[in-house]
């Protein structure tokens, strides 16, 4: 077992030591993130898992959940005359019923990359006669810059700014697939980035009512093994508690200033996820007080019938109900070149990680 590839090399091989100790004899954990998928792929942790142990792909990508519907409607909001669509750039690959950002961009939309909300409300200013949408996804981590955005427009006076809001938070879907008996998960890989946000207590519920230990980890391959490591010893020792091994960057109480914004500008609504389905509470709407910048009251649209895409397992796969490479179209017709469906899109997608890695 080559192990120079992690930063210390004797603690990586303790860890997996420990693992191999106190891993029962089946055992099933999700990384909930896409970032830890990529970093479990990358580092090639899958492979150093005990015999019996599986690492699932949860639904940790933003851009991979976000439903057909919802891709509709964006679409539909860049065929308004003289709109300008600002987004980040994964968007614009993700196929929608008929139709993609991509493809509305080469048939003359206005369709632009933006790396934060703050350049949207650049162009914003820059054309103020000219209506501009920024199509607002991500979890608990982006949730708070689009509300700063929204506020932001609002001091500045910018009219002409809106957001498709899409966003939602994990702890809903998470209590959809623990609580799916086809699934059997035993133990969760928690997120880095969103739980620096949000902090521990709402993820408590899932030890507290359904028994399921977690653990909040970080991206590098040490953080990630001593995340599974910690797992492992709750396992075998029977308990079930939220702990964090990522405390360099996530405190307990989480970051109250950036939630106390997301509660100002934002309700928590029903959002359907890709795979899960409707979920209460699981989204995020922009509130009553805001809806001068809510593009879905500003704009009268006209949202084709939303068709899934054949043959797409996507939603199988963000619930782990099967690996990327068991679906009948991997590395067939779906490719990063080719993405017949958005887990082959993002860079968080598990598609795109097993394609890249797997293969």
């Amino acid at each position: 077992m080559d192990l120079n590839a992690f930063k210390d090399p004797a603690l990586a091989k303790g860890l997996i030591a420990s693992i191999q100790k106190w891993a029962p004899e089946h055992a099933v954990l999700m990384e909930v993130c896409g970032t830890h998928t990529v970093a479990i792929a990358r580092n090639g942790i899958r492979n150093l898992m005990p015999e019996g142990t599986r690492l699932a792909s949860g639904p940790g990508c933003p851009v991979c959940v976000t439903s057909n519907r919802d891709i509709d409607t964006v679409i539909a909001l860049s065929r308004v005359p003289n709109v300008i669509i600002t987004t980040f750039g994964d968007m614009t690959r993700v196929p929608g019923s008929s139709s993609s950002l991509l493809k509305e961009q080469a048939a003359g939309a206005d369709v632009r990359i933006c790396y934060s909300p703050l350049d949207a409300l650049t162009i914003a200013k820059e054309n103020p006669d000219r209506p501009v949408v920024f199509v607002g996804v991500g979890f608990e981590t982006t949730t708070p810059l689009v509300a700063m955005a929204i506020k932001r427009a609002r001091a500045m006076g910018l009219s002409n700014f809106s957001v498709f809001a899409a966003h939602k938070n994990m702890p809903g879907a998470l209590e959809a697939i623990i609580a799916d008996p086809k699934l059997q998960v035993d133990a969760l890989i928690l997120p880095g980035h969103v739980s620096t946000i949000i902090g521990v207590e709402p993820y408590r519920f899932l030890a507290e009512k359904y028994g399921i230990p977690g653990v909040i980890t970080g991206f590098e391959p040490l953080d990630v093994l001593e995340g599974i490591t910690m797992l492992m010893r709750q396992l075998h020792e029977g308990r079930a508690e939220i702990e964090i091994a990522y405390k360099r960057g996530v405190m307990e109480q989480g970051n109250p200033v950036a939630m106390a914004v997301i509660d100002e500008v934002f309700d928590t609504c029903t959002a359907t996820w890709r795979g899960l389905g409707p979920i209460e509470g699981s989204g995020y709407c922009i509130r009553p007080e805001y809806a001068q910048f809510d593009a879905l009251r500003r704009f009268d649209l006209d949202i084709e019938p939303t068709v899934e895409p054949r043959g797409c397992r996507c939603g199988d796969v963000l619930r782990s109900a099967m690996a990327p490479d068991e679906c009948p179209l991997f590395n067939k017709v779906c490719t990063p070149e080719n993405p017949v469906g958005p887990c082959m899109v993002s860079s968080e997608g598990s598609c795109a990680a097993y394609y890249r890695y797997y293969r």
